[in-house]
């Protein structure tokens, strides 16, 4: 089975019942690592998500896979929180955390820095849009980033 139909499947199989949990799929990947294959599921909550919380969705998940067999090749799965230090993929993740700390990686440079942390004021018109402290508002094209991260702030 290919990655896009695993990752598919799992989803189809998982959005009811982490919804019957009041929980919510961050992402999911099927990915290669050296020898190895990993399905993992990355999950979140309103409350910090909890290692029980996890052991409930892997449970629920080995379960239906095991069932229905779609995955043909062997696998470790993985079930976790997004930590604190999260991702943004969704649209609806920029919006949750206006305000925070982020760091952007990009693709190419931008005024000669691969990467640039700020306070997240957006998505707006599919630009990432930070307020650096050097560089004062910056908007960046959401393609233009490899990644978004929230940062922690120590105090």
């Amino acid at each position: 089975m290919k990655k896009k139909k695993v990752v598919d499947v799992v989803e189809e199989i998982l959005t009811p019942f982490v919804k019957t949990q009041d929980m919510e799929i961050v992402d999911i990947e099927f990915v290669k690592e050296g020898p190895y294959r990993y399905l993992r599921v990355i999950i979140d909550k309103e409350a910090p998500v909890t290692l029980d919380d996890c052991q409930l969705v892997s449970q629920f998940l080995n379960s239906k896979l095991d069932t229905l067999d779609p995955i043909e090749e062997q696998y470790f799965l993985e079930v976790s929180s997004p930590g604190v230090e999260r991702v943004l993929k969704k649209d609806k993740e920029f919006e949750k955390f206006k305000g925070h700390l982020v760091q952007l990686k990009l693709f190419q440079a931008f005024e000669g820095q691969k990467a640039i942390t700020g306070t997240l004021v957006g998505l707006i018109d599919d630009h990432i849009v930070i307020e650096n402290a050097q560089m004062g508002k910056v908007e960046i094209p959401k393609s233009k980033v490899s990644v978004t991260k929230l940062v922690v702030e120590f105090e």
